[in-house]
């Protein structure tokens, strides 16, 4: 009732403008949706997409779009877990490898590849440490970090992952990382170093841009998008790092 009032109102103020003609008000009727009186349809698009995309990072999923991540490529999620972002590539025939410290999601991972790709190699995702990858240099088109490396223990732990993912990137490779960042985030907790309390009460190795472009430039990397961190909630800030080896 209350927005129907206002709309009218604004016509009455129309009508009295100077060299305006009178016009008769129009009832205007706002339907709203009612999600509920749709009932299943309502979880068919979600469904449909996560059965082709899975529960995929959306940052991972604008990379595709924007076709850094394209067929051919040999790609490795370093930190895999039960692989939430490897159901497009592996539904579409990509060379995919997967490491994770945790057997359970090794485990987990290899089936989910037996049923979308069951002639990829069960081998291909195994158990171990991403400072120290089991794979040689350059042999990879893009690596992924996804949530990883903010529970690095400390200075050389951080630095340690991204070399070595670094190493076993191909020149004119991608890498793609989504981490935790201090950006926005007045109420954090130091607990020594880089390692900080968060608001949601998790403790976690938080970088921020400035470091970001230093390991970036170290490396000899260019950024492919520009740095950005998203907050959340007042939370945490999840941050987007996007390189591409020389």
């Amino acid at each position: 009732m209350g927005s129907d009032r206002r709309v009218g109102a604004q016509s009455h103020q129309l009508n009295r403008l100077p060299g305006s003609r009178s016009v008769s008000p129009c009832p205007v009727t706002i339907r709203h949706a009612n999600p509920a009186a749709r009932g299943d349809a309502l979880n068919q698009p979600s469904d449909r997409l996560r059965e082709q995309f899975g529960d995929i990072d959306v940052y991972l999923f604008d990379e595709l779009l924007r076709g850094r991540i394209v067929d051919g490529m040999r790609v490795l999620d370093a930190g895999c877990g039960a692989g939430r972002n490897l159901v497009y590539l592996l539904r579409s025939g990509f060379d995919v490898w997967g490491i994770d410290e945790s057997e359970a999601a090794i485990l987990r991972v290899r089936e989910l590849a037996a049923r979308l790709a069951p002639t990829l190699p069960r081998d291909r995702f195994r158990v171990g440490q991403i400072e120290s990858l089991p794979y040689a240099d350059g042999s990879m088109n893009a690596v992924i970090s996804s949530a990883v490396l903010h529970f690095a223990r400390g200075d050389e732990h951080w630095l340690a992952m991204v070399r070595e993912m670094w190493r076993v990137l191909a020149p004119g490779g991608v890498f793609f990382a989504r981490l935790a960042t201090t950006v926005g985030q007045p109420k954090l907790r130091s607990i020594g170093g880089r390692r900080y309390v968060m608001p949601d009460g998790d403790a976690r190795y938080l970088v921020d841009h400035e470091m970001l472009m230093d390991v970036t430039s170290a490396l000899g990397g260019a950024l492919l998008d520009p740095l950005k961190s998203v907050v959340v909630h007042d939370q945490r800030s999840m941050g987007t790092w996007v390189m591409r080896k020389p």
